[in-house]
């Protein structure tokens, strides 16, 4: 069974790359993946099986 995360990202103005890179590592860490970025909105879509 999956398990969904919908993250909304809020654009800052210095470092944003650098942030988001981090943020989703830490995501990573904790098994989650991403499996969709909207395009025209700061949402992330992640997923991870519940029964890790």
């Amino acid at each position: 069974m999956k398990e969904y995360k919908v993250i909304s990202w809020k654009m800052g103005l210095t470092n944003n790359n650098e942030r988001l890179e981090e943020a989703l590592n830490q995501f990573a860490m904790s098994g989650w993946r991403v499996i969709h970025i909207a395009e025209n909105s700061a949402r992330i879509v992640l997923e991870r099986d519940k029964n890790r």
